[in-house]
């Protein structure tokens, strides 16, 4: 069953209702009896169960034990390119100079 949540315009509290759908929309606070509102508010929408991008594709990432190997084996080989070359120029002998 829903949870409808609804304002006062005369007390200005906030109250939540357990309500069916097909029942009609209260008019008057609970606590006033002064004219009442329904809010709109933000639902919880889970996506349970295969079949979903969500749960089949999006942000799979690599088990743990996996996961710290190849950060291990890109950072040994990302330190092996950042060494830097060695320069030629110094290598030579002066024979341009």
């Amino acid at each position: 069953m829903p949870i409808y949540e609804y304002k006062c315009k005369k007390c200005n509290s906030e109250f939540d209702v357990f309500q069916k759908i097909t029942e009609p929309e209260i008019k008057t606070c609970k606590f006033c009896n002064g004219p009442a509102k329904k809010l709109v508010s933000l639902s919880t929408f889970h996506l349970k169960g295969s079949g979903w991008y969500v749960t089949d594709y999006g942000g799979k990432k690599a088990p743990v034990g996996e996961r710290s190997k190849n950060e291990t084996e890109t950072s040994s080989a990302s330190s092996e390119t950042d060494k830097p070359a060695k320069d030629e120029s110094t290598s030579k002998t002066g024979s341009e100079a």
